[in-house]
């Protein structure tokens, strides 16, 4: 390692310590000096006397996450640009490959998309012990974090199982995200066709690559039909009618290599401003969400026809058109929507109401 990249290291651990003593989180610290989040936990593997310790973890993923279980709870950390997911629970019943993998607990319901993972930590921050995952651009993919419940001593033996010290994962910058193709170049009459003929929620991924459109642009070309607006207080409205009647919901947080789910009743809801960011919190035992209700753009109510009857979710958007967080009624396959979770939805204040 030359003088000049020891320097520019040091420099950069020095002001990332500084902005984490500001309070920012990790992934606020590190976009303050012009970094990934995963390239400030990179910077801190194999150097002492730093407030972070972070040693570099070995695929393969899957087995590691199949390790957990004896660990007993933990928490499973899952967030994207404006909203955090947090289950605390015991990873079980998991099963895939190295490409797509699943995680089918009753408290840990994962979608993970391991061919998106480039680089793991095990990361040590004062009493904080946490496993920690990245893409190729340096963006968290999803955290694990010791709780007091945590067998250690499990948790202990499992990274020292896939600790690798001298593994260097170089990070790429992020690529531009590709615009949508024009609307008048995507066959809308074909689109609604086959959406109608959908007898699954996820043939609507396919669905989209078949036509080569953008997921808010297929709501939006299909809108009346399939689709409608509601205001961006929807979301809130949702949570708040679901904790007073107790309605079970499905609240759906992606990263860019997992999607975590929460099954299951919400209790306290509770807005919040910090810092001139409004955050609609779930503060429940064993459930937390954290959505940046100020980042909500559009919020779409959307209907898939399924051998089970129609299921609805309710989809925020931000102002890039990324996906916040989706909401369904709590169902298994098999089973027709909770009547309970379309009342709710039938409730929700129309976009023309708002405006």
């Amino acid at each position: 390692m030359t003088t000049t990249t020891t320097t520019t290291t040091h420099d950069l651990l020095e002001r990332f310590a500084q902005q984490r003593a500001a309070g920012k989180r990790h992934k606020d610290a590190a976009h303050a000096i012009g970094i990934s989040e995963g390239q400030a936990i990179a910077l801190h593997a194999g150097r002492s006397g730093h407030a972070i310790e972070a040693t570099p973890l070995g695929a393969p993923w899957l087995e590691l996450l199949q390790g957990l279980e004896p660990c007993g709870p933990v928490l499973a950390l899952t967030r994207n640009d404006s909203t955090v997911h947090e289950k605390t629970g015991t990873y079980r019943n998991l099963s895939g490959s190295e490409q797509i993998a699943l995680a089918l607990g009753e408290e840990i319901d994962l979608r993970l998309f391991l061919h998106q993972w480039h680089a793991g930590f095990a990361v040590r921050e004062g009493l904080s012990l946490s496993l920690q995952f990245f893409n190729s651009a340096g963006v968290a993919v999803h955290k694990i974090f010791a709780r007091d419940a945590t067998d250690r001593m499990a948790f202990e033996a499992l990274i020292a199982r896939h600790a690798q010290p001298g593994l260097d994962k170089a990070f790429v910058a992020a690529g531009a995200k590709p615009a949508p193709r024009p609307d008048g170049a995507i066959d809308a009459t074909a689109l609604s066709g086959a959406w109608a003929e959908m007898k699954d929620t996820h043939e609507f991924f396919g669905l989209l690559k078949k036509f080569d459109v953008e997921r808010q642009q297929s709501l939006r070309l299909t809108e009346g039909a399939f689709t409608r607006r509601a205001s961006k207080a929807a979301v809130r409205e949702l949570l708040h009618e679901a904790a007073f009647d107790g309605t079970a919901i499905m609240v759906f947080v992606g990263s860019p290599g997992c999607i975590q789910i929460h099954t299951g009743p919400v209790q306290r809801i509770e807005p919040m401003e910090m810092h001139g960011m409004q955050w609609l919190n779930v503060l429940d035992p064993g459930f937390n969400l954290h959505l940046r209700e100020d980042l909500i753009a559009s919020v779409w109510i959307v209907q898939k026809p399924t051998s089970d009857g129609v299921v609805t979710s309710v989809e925020a958007f931000d102002a890039d058109g990324a996906l916040m967080a989706m909401f369904f009624g709590s169902r298994k396959p098999g089973k027709p929507e909770l009547e309970a979770w379309r009342a709710i939805v039938a409730k929700l204040t129309p976009l023309e109401t708002a405006a």
